[in-house]
C-alpha cells in the first residue's frame, strides 16, 4: 500500500507541476551571485555529487528506484562554480585557438556543448550529468551515441524517459526537431521544481554585462549580436517543460 500511495502521490505532484507552473516553489529565488556560480550555496555532498538538499533528496529517490530494476546511475558532473566553469572554458579556448581557429570560431565550437562561465545551469546546483553505472565504459562517456541503439547506456536512457519526470527531473537539451543552441545532451537533467524559478530570475540579469567581464577570456569577441543569439538559443532554447 505504501508503495502504491507513493507512486500515486508522485504522479499527482508531477501532473500539478505540468498543468499549474505557479505551484512551483514560491520562495526558490537565488541571489545574483549564486545564479552566476559565485555564491556559497548550501550543498549536500555525497555519492560523487554536490546538489542542493531538495535536489539531493529527489535524486537519491530516483537512484534507488532505478537500482531496484537493476540500473545503476553514476554522476559525472553536478554543481560547478564559476571558477570551475572558467577552467573548462579557458582550457578549450586555448586548445582550439592553438590549432589555428579564429577566436569566434573557437567560441562557436566550445558552445556546442559547454557554457560560457556565469551562464551555466550547473551553477544552480539543480542540474547534473548522469550515465549508467557498472558498464565498464570510462572514456568519452558524454556521447549521445552511447545512449541509443546498442550503446552501453541505453537501458538507463529508456528508464529515464519513462520515470525521470515523476521525480522532478527533466532532460534539458532535448533532441527535439528545430531546437537550437547547445547540442543534444541525453545525460543532462534538471530538477524542475527549483530550476524553473531560477531561470526566471536569471533571465532578469544583464547577460551582456555578464559575458563582457574583463577577466573572461575572449570576452572582447562577444558582440551584441552574439550575446543576443547566445541568450535566445543557448540559454533559452531548452526543453519547454523547464520554461515558466
Amino acid at each position: 500500500m505504501k508503495r502504491r500511495r507513493f507512486i500515486q502521490n508522485t504522479l499527482l505532484t508531477t501532473a500539478a507541476f505540468t498543468a499549474f507552473p505557479q505551484l512551483l516553489k514560491a520562495g526558490s529565488i537565488l541571489p545574483e551571485a549564486e545564479l552566476m556560480g559565485r555564491g556559497n550555496p548550501s550543498l549536500i555532498e555525497k555519492s560523487g555529487y554536490r546538489l542542493r538538499p531538495e535536489v539531493s533528496q529527489a535524486f537519491d529517490k530516483m537512484t534507488a528506484a532505478a537500482q531496484k530494476t537493476g540500473i545503476g546511475i553514476q554522476v559525472v558532473s553536478s554543481y560547478r562554480d564559476y571558477a570551475h566553469q572558467n577552467r573548462i572554458w579557458e582550457r578549450k579556448y586555448k586548445n582550439y585557438t592553438a590549432r589555428g581557429m579564429a577566436p569566434l570560431t573557437a567560441i562557436e565550437k566550445i558552445i556546442e556543448y559547454s557554457t560560457i562561465p556565469g551562464t551555466s545551469r550547473h551553477h544552480w546546483a539543480t542540474d547534473l550529468d548522469i550515465i549508467q553505472a557498472g558498464t565498464g565504459v570510462t572514456s568519452n562517456v558524454l556521447d549521445p551515441d552511447k545512449f541509443h541503439g546498442t550503446g552501453p547506456f541505453c537501458a538507463l536512457k529508456a528508464w529515464l524517459d519513462e520515470h525521470a519526470e515523476s521525480f522532478g527531473f527533466y532532460e534539458v537539451y532535448t533532441n527535439d526537431y528545430g531546437r537550437k543552441g547547445f547540442k543534444y545532451e541525453p545525460w543532462h537533467f534538471s530538477y524542475a521544481p527549483l530550476s524553473i524559478n531560477y531561470l526566471k530570475d536569471y533571465k532578469k540579469l544583464n547577460i551582456a554585462e555578464i559575458l563582457q567581464q574583463k577577466n573572461l577570456m575572449s570576452s572582447e569577441a562577444f558582440t551584441p549580436a552574439f550575446i543576443e543569439k547566445y541568450r535566445t538559443e543557448n540559454i533559452l532554447d531548452i526543453n519547454p517543460k523547464l520554461l515558466a
